[in-house]
């Protein structure tokens, strides 16, 4: 029975591992891309935060970093700027996780989007301070806002594909820990 919830984990865990890479494939596929054209949304970091907030349990802080940055490296941002930011954003969304558990959809995507404009900007800022060429702000806004109406799009797909919601209030799993 231990194993069963072990592989659970380690099972959630793989599919995050290949939902990244998934999403990362598509962002280096070479798509036609004309000047002026408008950003999309950063589907990691909604899925991130959709993630810990449906279950912080099955992803480790360090396996949020990993990803990110092997996605600084090969989209070729400054690299640990953006996987730091994740990390300090999720773990702030993890640490009001069982908060989140009594917020409707609404509550948590304001929450969310509150974090997510903060760790936009803190990068911005980061890129800034080292003299950095980065995109104009107008950009990184509507990148912004794409990633804000993406949010609950992503909450449904994982609802749908993963099965992943959030836990009841005093769920435990199968060991007897409360979720």
């Amino acid at each position: 029975m231990v194993d069963g919830v072990h592989n659970g984990t380690w099972l959630a865990r793989g599919l995050f591992v290949l939902a990244v890479t998934a999403m990362l494939f598509l962002r280096l596929l070479p798509l036609p891309a004309e000047a002026g054209s408008l950003p999309g949304p950063d589907l990691t970091m909604c899925l991130c935060c959709a993630w810990v907030l449906r279950r912080p349990d099955h992803l480790p802080a360090l396996l949020i970093a990993g990803a990110v940055l092997v996605e600084d490296m090969l989209l070729m941002r400054p690299p640990g700027l953006w996987a730091a930011l994740m990390l300090l954003g999720t773990e702030f969304l993890r640490s009001r996780a069982a908060f989140s558990r009594e917020l409707t959809l609404v509550s948590e995507w304001v929450m969310v989007a509150v974090v997510m404009l903060a760790m936009m900007l803190a990068f911005r800022l980061g890129m800034a301070v080292t003299m950095l060429p980065q995109p104009g702000l107008g950009l990184t806004l509507i990148q912004f806002v794409f990633s804000v109406l993406a949010y609950p799009l992503v909450v449904g797909a994982l609802r749908l594909a993963f099965g992943l919601r959030k836990p009841a209030t005093g769920e435990v799993d199968a060991l007897g820990r409360p979720l």
